[in-house]
This record gives structure tokens, C-alpha cells and sequence, in this order.
């Protein structure tokens, strides 16, 4: 029996860290924690270790700077300006931990002069406005903020609703040939299913059922030769989902094998059909992305700029990769980044549209897994910005956090069944 070990835990990203070590257990409960930067647009892998280690050194009591203030100078009387700072810097949310708050007269030299200091905490200066008796010092106001995160949302049971949109036109050329951009090589993905593959793979994690509406535009439809701007990849269109990026992929495959690309480049009516099931829902229970893939030219380009502006007073972000060597001007110009996008007369009441050409970020070495990662970091990084940006304008908070996960106990074992079994 280990009943006499020390236990020790970690952490690492390439390493990150290590908690304390617990003595003389076998069910350590650690304390120690670790803040990671979040990012929506990256898979951040993380690995945990479990040693038997001797003790390490933990905090010490000693005191970390966490805030300077400007110099005010030329007076006996100085009112430094109000600054903001994150209590997790403040205090790591030790809400009662020791915050010591020291005065100098600055010197020009360097050779500033203490004058004295105090302490206090960030519950006491929290609770109301107050003076510290040593130095006359007096705390003029201080306001706690709490600013939601994208996390806390999803925490709280917003749901990432996921949907595909692939351009099949005739200028992506024939998919028999290696020429086009939807040849299906043996060796390696096409443009389409890399930009696919990339995103997908990164906004899955958040789509609780996994299950994608994956639709088509500008080709014709077997059997009768129909031309669609919004068709279902699997050919089901009362029921367009797809089960994971998987299966995204294979009815994307499937249906390059079962329609033929035509034209025109239709963006609307893929942008509309998302737009009716977030228009459906706007109490932020649900958020709605949706991927573009194509490799050119727009050609309903107002009605496109009127869906966009119709969208964003809605629950949605849209996603644009260009494939191809063609000109994006159209697609740069549905990216509000220097301009609001607007159409007749109205303008977009937020920046929804996240536009980039693939070809930018293609590694020269041919290394498909680093280009798709860099394609994902550059589409997805504003999203969480969208995201946040329409819950605040409406004031929706997050819901209330899940309960905290308890382990059931083992069953029970019955000492007859164990004595009937040995029997066996």
C-alpha cells in the first residue's frame, strides 16, 4: 500500500506548470491553480502528469508588483488617475490576501524616496469608499466589473450551431482534373477540404450533437438538371445534417461525384437559410457560424449585401474563405473591418463577416497541417469579439453554470457473489 506517498500533479503545454505536493495520500485534493490564456481559434492540447515527487517550495508570503501609478508632480496633494486591473492580477482571487500599497517621492535620478505604505485587501476596499489612516491616503472609488468571457457563455449552455456552404460553379473547373479545385487527389486534400477540414475541425468541439448542415451552391441537381444556390450535400433536403466533419467531408465528396458545377456565384440564399434559424432564436441560447468556401467572383452581390445587413442584427457570424488564384474584391468588401457594409441606405448594425483568401496562409513547404492550422487561427479569431458583441448590445448573460462534477462511489461489493464467482 502507497498510504505514505507525496503526490504532485502536472500540468503541461510544452511544460506549463506544477501544483503542490500532498503528503501521505492516496485522493489528493489540490489547491494550486493555473491561469491559461484562451483561444477560441486554436486546439490547445494539454497533457497531465502524476508523480511521486519530494516536496516543492509553494508561495512564500512575499509581495509581487502588481501596479505602478503615473508620477504626479509638483504637488503635496496627488490624485493619481483611476486604472483598471483584473483581480486575478489584483490578487489571484484571494479576495482576503494582503495588498500592500506603497508611496514614494520621485526623483528624476532614479533615487526615489519612500515615504510609507499600508495594507489592506481586495474586500475591504471592495465594500465601500474609504480612508487609510497612515499618510491621509483616501480611496476615492472603487467599482468591480465583471466582464463576460466567451467561455462563460458557453459554460453557461449557449450552443455553437455549425453550417457549411461549398461553391460547386464550373469556374472551379472539372473535378476529374487535377486543374481543378476540387480534384479529388489520393495523395492530399484539395483547397476546399483543407479550408473545410481546418475550421470545422476547431468549432466542432463546441457543437454538442456534432451534427453540420452542409449545403452546395451553383450546380445542377440530378436527375432533372435543376440549377440550386442551396442544396443539401447529402441529398437530403429536409435533412441536411451530417454527422461530424467526417461527415461533411464524405458528402462533400459524394456529391462532387453526383451534380455538375454551373454558375452562377449565388452568396444569398446560403446566408438567408441561416439566417431563418437564427432570427428563430435570438435569447442567446444559440449562436449560429457559417462557413463559406469559393473561388471567385459574387454575382448577386446587392442581394448579398442586404442579406449581410439583415444578419447582423442577429445571432450569427459568417466565415468566407477564398480558394483559387481569382481576385477577391467582392469578398474583401463583405469584411467590415475598415468599412461597415451597407445596403440601401442601412448599415450593418455589426461586423459579422470574417473574410480571407486561403493562398495566404499555405505553407511553401507543402506542409498541409501547419497551413490549415494558421488558416483557422486567422478565420476564427474574431469570432468570440461577434459573438460577445451581440450579447452585450441585448444584454443576455450567461446561464447559470452546470453543477460541479461528483464522482459516484464504487458499488458496493457483495461478499457472496465474490465467493460464487471464485467458486466458478
Amino acid at each position: 500500500m502507497l498510504y505514505d506517498s507525496d503526490c504532485q500533479l502536472s500540468m503541461s503545454v510544452c511544460p506549463f506548470g506544477r501544483t503542490e505536493v500532498i503528503d501521505n495520500t492516496l485522493n489528493p485534493d489540490f489547491v494550486r491553480k493555473f491561469i491559461l490564456d484562451y483561444f477560441f481559434e486554436e486546439r490547445q492540447n494539454l497533457r497531465f502528469d502524476l508523480r511521486l515527487e519530494k516536496p516543492l517550495t509553494n508561495e512564500d508570503g512575499s509581495y509581487t508588483i502588481c501596479h505602478k501609478t503615473e508620477v504626479v508632480k509638483n504637488t503635496l496633494d496627488p490624485v493619481w488617475q483611476a486604472f483598471k486591473i483584473p483581480v486575478r492580477a489584483l490578487c489571484n482571487g484571494d479576495y482576503d490576501r494582503s495588498i500592500k500599497v506603497e508611496v514614494y517621492d520621485w526623483d528624476r535620478d532614479g533615487g526615489h524616496d519612500f515615504i510609507g505604505e499600508f495594507s489592506t485587501s481586495y474586500r475591504e476596499m471592495s465594500r465601500s469608499q474609504s480612508q487609510f489612516h497612515v499618510y491621509e491616503v483616501t480611496l476615492l472609488s472603487c467599482l468591480v466589473d465583471t466582464e463576460l468571457s466567451f467561455l462563460d457563455y458557453i459554460r453557461g449552455g449557449t450552443q455553437i450551431n455549425f453550417t457549411v456552404a461549398i461553391d460547386f460553379t464550373a469556374s472551379n473547373g472539372n473535378p476529374s482534373q487535377p486543374t481543378s479545385l476540387h480534384y479529388m487527389s489520393p495523395y492530399q486534400l484539395n483547397d476546399y477540404a483543407m479550408a473545410l477540414r481546418a475550421v470545422g475541425e476547431i468549432i466542432q468541439d463546441y457543437d454538442s450533437d456534432k451534427m453540420f448542415p452542409a449545403l452546395g451552391f451553383g450546380a445542377k441537381l440530378p436527375p432533372d438538371g435543376r440549377v440550386s444556390h442551396e442544396f443539401a450535400l447529402n441529398g437530403n433536403p429536409q435533412n441536411p445534417y451530417c454527422t461530424g466533419i467526417e461527415g461533411v467531408m464524405e458528402a462533400y465528396y459524394q456529391s462532387l461525384k453526383s451534380v455538375r458545377l454551373y454558375g452562377p456565384t449565388h452568396f444569398s440564399p446560403v446566408i438567408n437559410h441561416v439566417a431563418r434559424y437564427a432570427s428563430a432564436v435570438t435569447d442567446g441560447s444559440q449562436y449560429f457560424i457559417l462557413l463559406i468556401i469559393s473561388d471567385g467572383v459574387i454575382t448577386d452581390m446587392a442581394q448579398t449585401k442586404e442579406s449581410i445587413v439583415n444578419a447582423s442584427s442577429l445571432p450569427m457570424s459568417i466565415i468566407i474563405v477564398g480558394v483559387g488564384p481569382a481576385e477577391f474584391d467582392e469578398m474583401i468588401e463583405l469584411d467590415g473591418d475598415e468599412e461597415r457594409i451597407s445596403s440601401q441606405g442601412r448599415y450593418a448594425e455589426r461586423d459579422i463577416v470574417q473574410f480571407v483568401p486561403f493562398r495566404d496562409y499555405i505553407d511553401r513547404r507543402g506542409n498541409h497541417i501547419l497551413s490549415m492550422a494558421r488558416l483557422a487561427k486567422e478565420v476564427l479569431a474574431e469570432i468570440p469579439d461577434q459573438f460577445l458583441s451581440y450579447m452585450r448590445t441585448r444584454g443576455i448573460k450567461p446561464g447559470p453554470l452546470p453543477p460541479p462534477y461528483t464522482p459516484c462511489p464504487p458499488p458496493a461489493i457483495n461478499p457472496l457473489l465474490t465467493r460464487r464467482v471464485s467458486r466458478i
